[in-house]
């Protein structure tokens, strides 16, 4: 995948963009999900709350002061003084978990809930791309898609809870002392899943709605106290450079695949920086889209695309370089002037990175370090939930999946986590992570197909409702009278889709 295909990743990640910035700014940008008289169902602070929480929460909280730290010594595009290469590795961290990520989230999102909301169709990925091929092909074609999408759910969401696990006790040792040992990660696991089958159980307006609103509530209070009680005019600083350098070579990150790698070759791909980093993170991306994508647009009925797209593109993305930009810049400083303290942990432990810069912050760092373990549970009980919300859809017999099935697919997962800790331990669940992201690699081309069938979709209703007006217009005027003119292109009635 590093060696042969860096420049397919890199522009599937460009062509979502693209498209997102075509649907939001065009025609179609005031077609509304569910019908012209759709109401949101969440307010905008829940909306986005699950928004953040679904997408990225864990893996940011991983990588926020873990890239930072292993690219501050030099990465592509930035190199010489010192201060470049620190700007240029909180830049690089913008870019991976900033825009363009959640551009490829939004993108698979909204052909979903335009399927669904619009066109009455089932929540999954068969039904937003199967009348894309010829009939007959279809029954064969839906199965294997259904396969690759629950394929990537679960293992996804596994391996991610392997990680979680891992992380939590590392935090919880910070602060308690306690062993990370197995019998400590299986306990944690029981926990994650017992909360989280809870709150799948209540459904999203009772559970996972009221777990991010106290995620982003910790959030905020973990950010603004790393500001106000760290190295406030070092990180006001860092904010507007690195915001700076970030928008000044977007277009040159969007566009870097390594052609040195495609010119020489490389043995493995840790050879390779993008292996290590954006083919790393676009191939996870694409495969959590598949668990990521269904949640987002089971939750954005009633809002316009051009609301939806700005809503799960540009505010997250803010939240994302602000956090990366504090919590990095942070880890950055008291690395630099502790000898590269924190770079050596995080070279012992990917993990222990957001912990390690914690334990500098004066008068509240322990309170923050107890912030930060609860926040990774909680982010990964709420991702955990919205993946077991799209698996249900895929994999559940009825229409309206059941409390105790969801229930019984969070136990399901647990026990897979458990299984692949025990088996190997980290070994076993990053041989698994390589596995997904390696099946990201297909799924990114019935994800192309989608993309291509929503556009399809959406002028054949569009075409369809123009001439339902004609019909309506030709019925009412005077026979004498001047033809009035056609649609200005609003599409998204429910009597135009159905019809």
């Amino acid at each position: 995948m590093t060696e042969y295909f860096t420049w397919f990743f890199v522009l599937y990640s460009v062509l979502a963009l693209g498209i997102c910035g075509w649907l939001a700014f065009g025609r179609f940008g005031r077609v509304r999900l569910g019908g012209p008289k759709a109401k949101p169902d969440y307010s905008k602070f829940a909306w986005y709350s699950m928004l953040f929480a679904c997408g990225q929460g864990i893996g940011l909280i991983f990588w926020s002061v873990a890239e930072p730290i292993m690219l501050q010594g030099g990465s592509p595009l930035f190199s010489g003084n010192e201060a470049n290469t620190g700007d240029g590795a909180v830049a690089w961290a913008y870019f991976h978990w900033g825009l363009t990520a959640w551009a490829m989230y939004c993108i698979v999102a909204i052909c979903l809930a335009y399927s669904h909301f619009n066109l009455g169709k089932k929540l999954t990925f068969r039904d937003a791309v199967v009348d894309f091929f010829p009939a007959k092909s279809r029954r064969a074609v839906g199965l294997v898609l259904e396969l690759l999408a629950i394929l990537a759910c679960v293992l996804g969401l596994a391996t991610s809870f392997g990680f979680a696990t891992l992380q939590f006790t590392y935090g919880l040792t910070s602060f308690t002392g306690i062993e990370s040992t197995m019998p400590v990660w299986i306990g944690v696991i029981v926990a994650f899943g017992a909360l989280t089958a809870v709150s799948v159980y209540f459904g999203i307006s009772k559970g996972m709605k009221r777990i991010s609103e106290i995620n982003s509530v910790l959030s905020i209070v973990l950010v603004i106290a790393v500001l106000v009680f760290g190295p406030l005019v070092f990180l006001a600083s860092t904010l507007l450079q690195t915001f700076g350098v970030f928008f000044q070579n977007f277009l040159s990150m969007s566009l870097w695949s390594e052609s040195s790698v495609a010119a020489e070759g490389i043995s493995a791909w840790q050879d390779s920086w993008a292996g290590w980093w954006t083919v790393f993170i676009w191939c996870w991306v694409i495969a959590f889209s598949a668990f990521v994508g269904p949640f987002i647009a089971r939750i954005s009925r009633g809002r316009t695309i051009k609301e939806f797209i700005l809503g799960v593109t540009v505010v997250p993305s803010l939240i994302v370089m602000v956090w990366i930009g504090i919590l990095g810049g942070a880890a950055l400083y008291y690395d630099n002037n502790d000898d590269g303290a924190i770079s050596d942990e995080v070279a012992e432990s990917t993990e222990s990175g957001l912990f390690a810069m914690l334990d500098y912050v004066p008068v509240v760092g322990t309170v923050l370090l107890v912030i930060a373990t609860i926040l990774v549970a909680t982010y990964y009980i709420t991702s955990l939930d919205s993946g077991v919300h799209a698996l249900s859809s895929f994999v559940a017999s009825s229409k309206s999946p059941s409390k105790g099935f969801r229930v019984l697919l969070v136990a399901s997962i647990a026990a897979i986590t458990v299984a692949l800790l025990t088996l190997g331990g980290v070994s076993v669940i990053g041989t698994v992570q390589t596995g997904t992201i390696i099946g990201a690699f297909p799924l990114a081309f019935i994800l192309i197909i989608m993309f291509v069938n929503l556009i399809r979709r959406l002028r054949r209703n569009e075409a369809i409702l123009r001439v339902a007006q004609d019909q309506v217009q030709e019925a009412s005027a005077p026979s004498d009278a001047p033809r009035a003119p056609g649609s200005d292109g609003a599409v998204g009635s429910d009597g135009a889709s159905r019809e």
